[in-house]
């Protein structure tokens, strides 16, 4: 028995071993930020071609503020493409009316993206669950009609057409950024902006309080805080982020499409954060990564490659329960737990 009961204490404190792929998950757990700046900083150069990367990231960065509202804080949102639009909008009607320059268009953007969460966010946000996504769609689908009968300032059914590729304004000098791959580290450089303000705000108590209203919203009423106004401000976050990642799209085209405001827009983007995993930083960009390379395979196939892509969709809600990126570092840990 006393033999037993030292070698159950040995294997106690005896460290485990961990797996190669141990190590990776808990580096990129620890150091997210680092490790997808060293990703993205190689990525244009092993996918097919660098528009797709840029696609890509940009589309990441929308999920990651999608990722905002429903991973984070655990609200559902049908309407997100309103924010995403605004910004794209506002970006073309800065640089064609207002003024020729990048930085300013792409902090109107932003800003409109967050003043537009601010004023939906206050109207939806004191309802809950099915109520809350029916009300965010209507409110965006709202902004659609306006945009397209707006034909004077939007363009209508035929978009914002002929947005200037404007060189980026720098002290003494200007830099011409539309050229693919100087275009795509320019987006990264927002990216990483975005991953390091998010991480900041998820580290500080105010994300301490997202998860907890995510998780339990009686109980953190109970504790004090006010939820209304916490999901109110990770809304207006969540906007602000997806404001930017239109205007950054709308400079990435040179158009702004009235489809950007619509309904399957946000469709898009609550499919491609629920493929990559909710309440993770790495996520959105896997799913925006899967989503769009088998837009761009399937579409060159076929017409029907939403039929495709759709069963591909039901196939990781299926099997991949908590996306691939959740389900991936579950499966990892489960095969750490039983090798103990």
């Amino acid at each position: 028995m006393a033999e037993l009961q030292s070698q159950a204490a040995h294997a106690a404190t005896t460290p485990a071993v961990m797996s190669p792929w141990d190590k990776v998950v808990n580096l990129v757990s620890r150091y997210p930020v680092a490790f997808m700046t060293l990703f993205f900083i190689l990525f244009p150069f092993v996918v097919p071609y660098q528009a797709l990367a840029t696609q890509i990231i940009i589309w990441g960065l929308f999920a990651l503020g999608y990722n905002v509202c429903l991973g984070y804080t655990g609200m559902l949102s049908f309407g997100h493409a309103a924010y995403f639009g605004v910004g794209s909008y506002t970006l073309g009607i800065v640089l064609i009316r207002l003024w020729e320059n990048v930085w300013f268009g792409l902090a109107c953007a932003t800003f409109m993206g967050g003043i537009t969460a601010l004023v939906l966010g206050y109207l939806c946000i004191k309802r809950r669950g099915i109520y809350f996504a029916l009300l965010t769609l209507a409110f965006a689908q709202l902004l659609y009609f306006v945009a397209f009968q707006w034909v004077n300032l939007t363009g209508g059914d035929n978009g914002l057409r002929n947005i200037p590729a404007v060189p980026l304004a720098l002290p003494g000098f200007s830099v011409d950024i539309h050229d693919p791959l100087r275009f795509y580290f320019f987006v990264l450089f927002f990216v990483v902006l975005a991953l390091l303000l998010l991480q900041r705000i998820l580290q500080s108590p105010f994300g301490r309080v997202l998860e907890a209203v995510r998780e339990n919203d009686p109980r953190a009423r109970s504790c004090g805080y006010e939820t209304s106004n916490v999901r109110w401000l990770a809304f207006i976050v969540s906007g602000a982020i997806s404001g930017l990642a239109g205007g950054l799209y709308a400079l990435y085209l040179h158009f702004v499409g009235i489809e950007s405001l619509y309904w399957v827009t946000s469709g898009q983007i609550l499919m491609i954060t629920l493929l990559g995993g909710m309440g993770s930083f790495i996520g959105p960009f896997i799913g925006a990564g899967v989503f769009l390379f088998l837009e761009d395979v399937l579409s060159a196939i076929t017409v029907n490659w939403m039929i495709f892509l759709g069963t591909v969709f039901i196939l990781c809600v299926l099997f991949f329960p908590d996306g691939i990126w959740g389900t991936f570092v579950k499966l990892i840990g489960r095969k750490s737990a039983l090798k103990r």
